[in-house]
């Protein structure tokens, strides 16, 4: 587990691009055969990968949670942006096709990923400290609440799964979900905004290996950017805009955690006020 610790907005300037992806990005999430997480300051959240090739992982219980077991005090999000698999939580197993999720509640003490066949599974893992126990929920690719946004004429059709959120899978304070591009269109989250009352995280999926995501940060005032390829996660404080445009569609996963689970609570920056 790495530990990254907060940044002030006022520290932007002065950063290099190798500060800001030391900083912001999580370039090596998933590693053949192992479970790797990072914890984050930013609302005390933690993001893991876990790679199941050559056989079952465990979910390890990370010496810098002083906790028995990872979900002691701890509720998460788990998507599988690989091949199919399954995760097993306490002895009951849920199948994960590519896209789905599946919602683990405080309490839970022993998790397994496991991949199916020769096309591994890739779990990408949300977690944010939670005070109630809700039940562990599967919810399938593509269900959950649907949205269609954006326009092909500005490049930004995109569907927008919601699955943890307050009208959704219940949870203490995960909201969750997946966005995926139409094809031809490049943009997400564009007009962006900020929330100040929780930070967000994505992780980019099915973007191709030679493709890129410009992925925009920092106060609307004073942006900054990251290049980001497949299966790369960005950490976004509350006072940052997170968005971006890709060289291919691709699919994201978006998730937050703070203050309350009102989807629509953001403050908007048309893009002509960004600079």
């Amino acid at each position: 587990m790495h530990v990254l610790y907060s940044t002030s907005p006022d520290q932007i300037p002065a950063l290099t691009s190798d500060d800001l992806r030391r900083r912001f990005l999580v370039e090596d999430l998933f590693a053949d055969d192992q479970v790797r997480a990072v914890y984050s300051h930013g609302d005390r959240v933690v993001l893991a990968g876990a790679a199941p090739v050559n056989g079952p992982l465990s979910l390890p219980t990370f010496p810098e949670l002083r906790a028995d077991h990872f979900f002691e005090r701890r509720e998460g999000g788990i998507i599988n942006v690989g091949g199919p698999g399954s995760v097993t939580v306490d002895g009951e197993s849920y199948a994960l096709a590519h896209g789905s999720c599946l919602y683990v509640g405080r309490g839970a003490q022993d998790l397994e990923f496991a991949s199916d066949g020769t096309d591994p599974a890739r779990y990408y893992i949300f977690s944010a400290s939670a005070h109630t126990t809700f039940p562990t929920t599967l919810v399938e690719a593509g269900a959950g609440t649907v949205r269609e946004l954006g326009d092909q004429s500005t490049s930004n059709r995109r569907t927008l799964n919601q699955y943890i959120h307050e009208n959704g899978v219940r949870s203490c304070q995960i909201v969750m979900g997946v966005t995926t591009l139409h094809s031809g269109s490049m943009w997400n989250t564009m007009p962006a905004h900020t929330h100040d009352r929780r930070m967000e995280a994505y992780l980019y999926f099915d973007l191709p290996e030679e493709a890129r995501v410009v992925h925009l940060m920092g106060e609307p005032t004073e942006t900054r950017h990251l290049i980001v390829g497949n299966q790369q996660a960005v950490i976004s404080p509350s006072w940052s805009i997170h968005s971006g445009v890709g060289s291919a569609s691709y699919s994201f996963v978006w998730a937050m955690a703070g203050e309350n689970q009102s989807f629509d609570d953001m403050d908007h920056v048309a893009i002509t006020e960004l600079r």
